[in-house]
This record gives C-alpha cells, sequence and structure tokens, in this order.
C-alpha cells in the first residue's frame, strides 16, 4: 500500500467507527434531550480544536510541511475552537443568541475541516507527529458536525430560531 492508501483506509475506517458509535450510543441519548442541552457535549469536543496550531509547531510537524496548508488549517482550528467554546457558554447560559452562535460554529468549522482537507490532498501534505489528527481526530470531528447539523435543522424545521 501507499502512503496515500494508508492514509485513506485509515480517516475512512474512522469515520465509519465514528458514525457507528454516534448512531448507536451518542445520538439516541442526545435525541432525549432539550436542544441546548444535547448540543454542549458536541461543542466540547471542539473546544479543544485549539490544538491546531501543532500544525505551526516545526519540531512536530516537521519543516516541510507547507505554509499554505498550515497556517489557515491551525488558525481555522482555533477560530473553530474559539466559536464552539463561545456557542457552548452561550447554550449552557441560555443566551438568546447561543442557537444562531451554533450555527455559526458549525458552518464555520465545517468548512475550515472541509477546507483542509482539500488543502492536504491537494498538497499531499506530511504531517510527521501530527498525523494521528486528520486520521483520528477529524473523522470524529466531522461526524459530530453532522449530528450538530441535524439538532439545528430539526430545530429550525419545528419554528426554532
Amino acid at each position: 500500500m501507499t502512503t496515500f492508501q494508508i492514509f485513506g483506509l485509515q480517516f475512512a475506517m474512522s469515520l465509519v467507527l465514528y458514525a457507528l458509535i454516534a448512531a448507536w450510543y451518542v445520538a439516541p441519548r442526545l435525541a432525549r434531550l432539550p436542544l441546548a442541552q444535547a448540543l454542549q457535549p458536541l461543542l466540547f469536543l471542539h473546544a479543544f480544536r485549539y490544538l491546531g496550531l501543532v500544525f505551526l509547531v516545526p519540531t512536530v510537524v516537521g519543516p516541510a510541511l507547507q505554509p499554505e496548508f498550515a497556517v489557515p488549517a491551525a488558525y481555522g482550528d482555533l477560530l473553530a475552537a474559539l466559536l464552539a467554546l463561545l456557542a457552548l457558554v452561550a447554550l449552557r447560559g441560555g443566551w438568546a443568541t447561543a442557537v444562531p452562535l451554533a450555527w455559526l460554529f458549525n458552518i464555520v468549522g465545517a468548512l475550515d475541516l472541509a477546507y483542509a482537507l482539500y488543502q492536504g490532498t491537494r498538497l499531499q501534505v506530511l504531517l510527521g507527529a501530527a498525523y494521528y489528527i486528520p486520521t483520528f481526530v477529524v473523522p470524529a470531528l466531522l461526524v459530530t458536525h453532522a449530528m450538530i447539523f441535524t439538532r439545528l435543522a430539526r430545530h429550525a424545521g419545528r419554528g426554532g430560531a
């Protein structure tokens, strides 16, 4: 197998496994909760996305990591983490802006991941020790983004904000 094939297999396997965990265990439990309570555990995962700043640390990713991937991926993850944290606090605090902040986070965060996946594939980035991020963490983030979009869309469909 080539490195790209191994990467693709690991990414796909993680995505399938996280989707099964979500469908069989997480979603059924969250479905019983009000929107604000259901979104909070999903947002906590994304609040850790500040770890994407590791793409700017040459001793972790190697000095050859292309800046056109590293910079937007790192700061996109930081922005997503801050928006997730803000949405989390807003939901927990019952702010009127909580649901719009959750939408904003989810759109920005999902676009950040999509762009990083596109750029990473296009540039064939080599991530060194950070290889676990796209093969293990990103699939979990994608699944939880889908779960958040689903809950927000259902809420909006019922006349929610």
